[in-house]
């Protein structure tokens, strides 16, 4: 894979990508946090809108088991275009410029429009994965009503090849959004370059970097895990510390 992304290069005008150390990941997470204390407001005015965000997505899917289930990985799937924000403020901090929320959003308008193409992409990946995740129920439960109580409850017993089916294609689904993701979305934040240049860019550095994504991707499935087991609450200061330091990861990873 890493040969003929390297074969892509000119085509693509790929910057040039750097390999790490397998638990470069933790200093990552450690320059985020001396972000996210740089400027605590404009960050947990981040976290926060997230946070409301997906209060009311699930919410609203609270009343249909796989619409509940969907939402969740709907929600991890949006959410680094929802970092984009984040970006700009330790970027702002980076060029010496003052850092506010608003400022922070109105950075992101110097290249829209491939930032909402991109979300157009995580998008209908998000309905694709909720179209398949509607079969899979009807598969399983062939139409059956159930209660998002009694989902829960059966999820390991009577509808165990459901949470197997489900399990497995969300991990697979994960695996290709992560890796379209890794830095894409920072460095189109960053740089006035196009979506597929940000995804194959991306794709060239997870390739490079298998061992240290591997952490990098555990630690952030386990501080989303936190985040929900807070019932969200958590992301006020979860969502803003991974954006900061994805930003540190792509600076790290791409020249």
């Amino acid at each position: 894979m890493d040969m003929h992304l390297n074969g892509l290069d000119d085509h693509f005008a790929l910057p040039h990508t750097r390999k790490v150390g397998m638990f470069r990941a933790f200093s990552w997470i450690a320059r985020g946090w001396q972000d996210l204390a740089a400027h605590p407001l404009p960050s947990l005015a981040h976290g926060l809108l997230i946070t409301l965000l997906g209060w009311a997505v699930l919410s609203l899917a609270s009343q249909y088991a796989y619409l509940f289930t969907t939402s969740i990985t709907g929600f991890l799937l949006l959410a680094p275009l929802g970092a984009a924000g984040i970006y700009e403020l330790t970027s702002e901090r980076e060029d010496g410029r003052t850092t506010s929320f608003a400022q922070s959003i109105r950075d992101l308008m110097k290249n829209a429009s491939q930032l909402a193409y991109f979300g157009v992409v995580l998008f209908m990946i998000a309905l694709a994965w909720e179209r398949l995740s509607a079969i899979l129920f009807a598969l399983f439960y062939g139409g059956e009503a159930i209660s998002l109580h009694n989902f829960f409850g059966a999820l390991l017993g009577e509808y165990a090849g459901f949470t197997i089916a489900w399990v497995v294609g969300g991990f697979l689904l994960a695996c290709l959004v992560f890796a379209l993701t890794a830095v894409s979305i920072p460095m189109l934040a960053d740089r006035e370059v196009d979506t597929v240049t940000a995804m194959m860019t991306s794709l060239r550095v997870v390739a490079e970097n298998i061992p240290a994504m591997m952490v990098w991707a555990a630690l952030i499935v386990l501080l989303t895990a936190i985040g929900f087991a807070t019932y969200l609450v958590g992301f006020v200061v979860l969502f803003p510390l991974l954006g900061h330091a994805t930003w540190i990861a792509y600076k790290d990873l791409v020249e």
